[in-house]
């Protein structure tokens, strides 16, 4: 390997220890506190060590194998996360439509539920890091929940500038947290070697076969250890395979069993330590920077989750389950860095209102878990279906590599619904409300499409009904945007009507997006021509390509027709929708589709077609 090679390598490992694993790596802040502080578990030593080695084995099960090994060799073009496995996944049965339909149901109602965890991640991290201030003085605990949201606000304010200023910061800065939670586990370690010995998966097995209930009880704080475990697949597209299964085995997973069975060993030596054992460990002139370390470390982690949202919504907009939304580019090099207003204040007001609402981290670990746990049940599920359908393996080998992943997930989901009455239900409503908004999206615009090709004039016949008796031709070009190709446009039936003219070049422009990640330039057109300087042009793009028409356009010169910025016009129909009761979706939800069509940022912003050469005509729809 080359010196340079050698060199980005090293980069890649130290912003995926940045960006990845920032959620899981603040874990030791509230895992083992949860479990023992439970109250379900008897503090004895035998306890202790069944408890670290489910600990142990969760990480290695859950993250190292179903992850890090075989998840991580689940890539769309390079490119991970839900969204792009539920692309492949139903890429992979596109030959059996309603298995492909009932996969997209459920990939959707997984990403839904990613929201649900954007909004209890960032207030469980960064509440339990202030949370460490009670340590050093109980006269802290009146300011805990102040701070707590001015540090969040901080965050989200930050949001508009984008993440490249303080990005570089992220690596070393989590680096130093896991070498001192490191650090912080080998000291107490020290006084109590045997500890050690909890790696074995007897002491596990020997804790769930004595105590059945009590172990299914409180797999639903234990799941607490692999928050974030989704993050180092999604991420897969910024930092590669190779980094981020590096920065898991060499630095991660050794960081996290060390600390965890540093608190093991404290707590057999110092049982009052149990109501926040991870803050005890320090000694009492590390407390205060610690907290702060803590605090800077939970920021990193939410901080990577609040860009994931914005990533999926990006996605999935492209897929056509959401509108159109306002999204705005924080660097010029990385075209992923983008931050989506609506988006991120609807974050920030949900975040406050479960810190207000759940008030301790210990209120908010109930609320924690069903939405990550189903995450993890719908990926494994997807799994099955990508290296049955699309790696083509043998069925016994797939059901054989997912069903014991689907057995180890399921238990952990099971566990978690007990917590459903106790704050579980927070993030499943959250969930729940974009699936609505989602499915009500994606068949309005069915609706939508279906009245459009109702009323629809074919464009090569009328094109030639034109021509008979030609209307005077201007200079400059005319751009239609049409949401089918071969149809007329509004637009131009109204530019006709009103202008009488036509331009001397025409363009029938259609955007179609596809269940893959990105569309390459020497494919990203399609372009047939009408006669008469017409053309019908198809412009494709990926759920991560961003569109840019007038860019995609400049290689239409070749065929022809001559684009110039300052003499090309984009025609758009600027539709009103108009719920009508009968066929089609519930009034309801024909009422929401209405006011989520209404309330789109406009074609023209998202498409980047330039202010100054943009018209739009209205038109009233009935669905």
């Amino acid at each position: 390997m080359s010196a340079s090679s050698k060199s980005s390598l090293s980069a890649l490992t130290l912003g995926a220890i940045g960006v990845v694993y920032g959620d899981i790596g603040t874990s030791v802040l509230y895992a083992v506190k949860e479990v023992f502080g439970s109250g379900h578990v008897p503090f004895t030593p035998d306890n202790v060590y069944g408890i670290l080695s489910i600990f142990f084995w969760t990480l290695t099960v859950i993250v190292s194998l179903k992850y890090v090994i075989l998840v991580l060799r689940a890539d769309n073009n390079g490119e991970g996360g839900l969204v792009a496995m539920l692309a492949l996944a139903s890429q992979s049965v596109k030959d059996k439509p309603r298995l492909r339909r009932a996969l997209l149901m459920i990939g959707i109602f997984g990403t839904c539920l990613f929201y649900g965890d954007g909004v209890i991640t960032p207030a469980i991290s960064v509440l339990s890091a202030v949370e460490g201030l009670e340590v050093i003085s109980p006269a802290f605990k009146k300011y805990v929940i102040p701070l707590t949201l001015v540090i969040l606000f901080g965050l989200f304010a930050l949001q508009k500038h984008g993440t490249s200023g303080i990005g570089k910061f992220f690596g070393p800065i989590t680096v130093v947290w896991f070498v001192c939670i490191a650090v912080l586990g080998v000291s107490h370690i020290i006084t109590n070697p045997s500890i050690l010995w909890a790696i074995s998966p007897h002491y596990a097995l020997g804790f769930m076969w004595r105590n059945p209930g009590i172990t299914f009880i409180i797999l639903g704080a234990v799941v607490l250890c692999v928050t974030g475990g989704e993050a180092l697949y999604a991420d897969m597209g910024h930092f590669g395979k190779k980094p981020i299964r590096m920065a898991w085995f060499a630095v991660v997973m050794p960081a996290l069993t060390l600390n965890y069975f540093g608190q093991g060993a404290m707590l057999l030596n110092n049982p009052e330590a149990v109501k926040n054992p991870f803050f005890m460990m320090a000694p009492d002139w590390a407390l205060v920077p610690l907290v702060g370390l803590a605090t800077m470390a939970t920021v990193i982690a939410s901080q990577a989750l609040i860009s994931g949202a914005f990533s999926v919504t990006k996605q999935v907009i492209q897929l056509g389950y959401l509108p159109r939304l306002q999204i705005m580019h924080t660097s010029v090099k990385d075209t992923g860095q983008v931050y989506l207003p609506f988006v991120n204040w609807g974050l920030f007001v949900a975040i406050v209102l479960a810190v207000v609402l759940f008030k301790s981290s210990s209120n908010l670990a109930g609320a924690y878990g069903i939405a990550v746990c189903t995450d993890m049940l719908i990926t494994t599920i997807l799994t099955f279906y990508v290296i049955r359908y699309n790696w083509k393996y043998p069925l016994a080998l797939c059901i054989a590599a997912t069903s014991f992943f689907f057995v180890v997930d399921f238990a952990f989901w099971a566990s978690n619904l007990l917590k459903l009455f106790d704050g579980g239900w927070f993030p499943l409503l959250i969930g729940g409300a974009i699936f609505t908004l989602m499915i009500t999206w994606k068949d309005g615009r069915h609706l939508l499409n279906e009245k459009l090709r109702e009323d629809a004039i074919d464009l090569t016949s009328f094109l030639t009904a034109v021509f008979v008796s030609p209307p005077v031709r201007v200079e400059g070009t005319a751009v239609f945007l049409t949401a089918e190709p071969g149809t007329v446009p509004n637009a131009l039936l109204h530019n006709l009507k009103h202008n009488k003219v036509l331009h001397a070049n025409n363009l029938f422009v259609t955007v179609r997006n596809h269940e893959v990640p990105w569309i390459g330039m020497d494919k990203r057109l399609q372009i047939e021509s009408l006669g008469h300087d017409c053309w019908q042009v198809v412009i494709h793009y990926g759920f991560k390509n961003d569109p840019d028409i007038p860019k995609a356009l400049q290689s239409i010169k070749a065929r022809g027709c001559e684009l110039e910025a300052m003499s090309t016009s984009y025609f758009l129909s600027r539709d009103t929708i108009v719920p009508t009761i009968g066929s089609g979706m519930s009034h309801w939800r024909e009422k929401l589709f209405a006011q989520m069509h209404h309330n789109a940022s406009g074609a023209a912003a998202f498409l980047k077609l330039p202010n100054n050469s943009v018209v739009e005509l209205g038109s009233k729809i009935e669905i």
